[in-house]
């Protein structure tokens, strides 16, 4: 649900998802795009009302997010392109074979099929870091839970986000954006450390930052490092 407020001279859209929570989260996307969940039953107006309340701050994020170049054109899948690994940048070296085949080799990420066509090498290649992306993760993952959260860990799931790099649910799952197979291991750790402190912190309030400053004293460099990757 789409909705729209005035601070000034700035119009500030919002979109509305209404879950089983108790509290109003009000969030602002690397895209400068405004993400506020409600509890079910909570008033337009109400919502209306607390966006208000945060337009200074949702605005100042907003001019925060927009100093960042823009994300780069799609991807074309096709030799000398460039594409992020593990937070290093490989050319795509593209090999015709009987085989299906992808590997690291120097600084390129070789790709051998029979068919060459962009729409398969990008199932390929994507297929590829999906099974990295099972690996590394689960790594970081368990290594993170056993130091932070050893007697009420959650499950890990890998799936394609939108607009976050991570989210906890009530249910007990941690979900990690499958595109943070393209970021430094060091960023992955700082998402896994961030979703883990929601288990104490279900918000954004002092007691969190406080609980993420303890665990990770470098997390904002680790964001921000985060934050301007341009895949």
């Amino acid at each position: 649900m789409n909705n729209e407020i005035v601070y000034g001279e700035r119009r500030i859209a919002y979109a509305v998802e209404f879950c089983g929570r108790k509290t109003l989260e009000i969030s602002v996307m690397p895209n400068c795009a405004v993400q506020v969940k409600a509890p079910q039953g909570a008033s337009l107006d109400t919502i209306a009302d607390r966006v208000k309340k945060k337009a200074a701050w949702i605005v100042e994020k907003q001019d925060w997010f927009a100093k960042f170049p823009k994300a780069p054109p799609p991807k074309q899948y096709l030799g000398g392109e460039t594409h992020l690994y593990l937070g290093r940048r490989y050319r795509l070296k593209i090999e015709k074979g009987d085989c299906r085949e992808v590997k690291i080799d120097g600084g390129f990420i070789r790709v051998v099929a029979k068919d060459l066509q962009p729409e398969s090498i990008k199932k390929l290649l994507d297929e590829w870091l999906r099974d990295k992306a099972r690996i590394h993760f689960e790594k970081i993952f368990e290594k993170c839970v056993k130091k932070y959260a050893s007697s009420n860990a959650p499950r890990l799931q890998i799936r394609d986000m939108k607009t976050r790099w991570g989210s906890l649910s009530k249910g007990g799952i941690l979900t990690l954006n499958i595109k943070l197979i393209a970021a430094a291991k060091e960023c992955i750790e700082y998402v896994v450390v961030h979703e883990l402190c929601h288990l104490k912190y279900a918000n954004h309030d002092n007691g969190f930052y406080r609980l993420l400053e303890t665990r990770m004293p470098d997390w904002q460099r680790r964001k921000q490092k985060l934050e301007n990757m341009q895949t």
